[in-house]
């Protein structure tokens, strides 16, 4: 991929239908329509295919989880891969063995073939947001793909208040980090705007922030949507999605402003990890 292309790039809001299987349909019809727009890479919300049950603490939610890459959803979706000729980025609830399970984000090539994943590290117990209860820590560092749009990484909604991890994917070197989420109306709703273009400005890199929309039966959360791309400048590519209503977002990235400016800037070439020692300490 040249320095100068533009990677049309897409992201999908939904909102909780009632059940697994029309939501799994409502998010393979938005990837097509986002490929009918031109997109080349297009990301999911977290945990996509089922409502955000972590608003409350019940085991049989667990039922919700799945392989991956052996799983139903993760071979669907490298065939919407293959037909559509675009990346995904697929967050589901996986099982790696019965008992043990994450909050994980399927990446997927173009041409339907399935890269790797990564396991949200981060993990909140808070209230409306019980994830310990249904998720181990990720195990797998933060792995950057390289895909048939560049190399992008995966960092998932409660992560973003974690600058370490955005610094690892741009160490790595991702050009566009997607931050599938379920966030909602609540203390953090601010940050929202804030965070990820912060992130996209210190990291000198493009970021996609997805969200859900709607308040769902288990709660009364109520998400917000407003999903949006942001570019290395921290500045919005467009303007975000609607606050209330299912959207497919579609933006052109240049990658062209990445090398003008970490040149710029050149926090890379100034950064001093020989001085952030105290930093890896418990």
């Amino acid at each position: 991929m040249s320095e100068g292309e533009i990677v049309r790039a897409g992201l999908v809001q939904q909102r909780w239908t009632g059940d697994r299987d029309s939501m799994i349909d409502n998010a393979v019809a938005a990837i097509g329509t986002a490929a009918s727009q031109g997109a080349r890479v297009v990301c999911l919300q977290e945990l996509f295919s089922g409502p955000y049950f972590c608003q409350v603490q019940d085991p049989d939610y667990y039922s919700h989880t799945e392989g991956v890459p052996d799983g139903p959803t993760t071979r669907l979706m490298c065939e919407v891969a293959e037909r559509h000729g675009v990346v995904l980025v697929v967050p589901l609830y996986e099982e790696e063995q019965p008992g043990v399970y994450y909050n994980t984000a399927a990446v997927i090539d173009a041409d339907g073939t399935y890269l790797g994943k990564y396991r949200k590290n981060h993990i909140p117990q808070v209230r409306g947001f019980w994830e310990k209860f249904y998720f181990r820590p990720g195990n797998l560092g933060y792995p950057v793909f390289d895909t048939a749009v560049g190399r992008i990484g995966v960092y998932i909604c409660y992560e973003r208040h974690f600058p370490e991890g955005w610094r690892a994917l741009g160490l790595a070197g991702a050009r566009i980090v997607f931050n599938p989420s379920a966030t909602s109306r609540s203390l953090s709703e601010y940050l929202w705007r804030l965070e990820q273009p912060a992130a996209a400005a210190a990291n000198q890199f493009f970021v996609g922030a997805i969200n859900r929309v709607g308040v769902e039966p288990l709660g009364d959360n109520e998400f917000y949507g407003q999903s949006y791309f942001v570019d290395p400048r921290g500045q919005l590519v467009g303007p975000a999605a609607s606050d209330t209503e299912e959207e497919v977002v579609v933006r052109d990235l240049d990658m062209g402003l990445l090398a003008g400016v970490r040149d710029l800037w050149a926090f890379y070439r100034d950064r001093r990890p020989d001085s952030y020692e105290s930093l890896t300490r418990p």
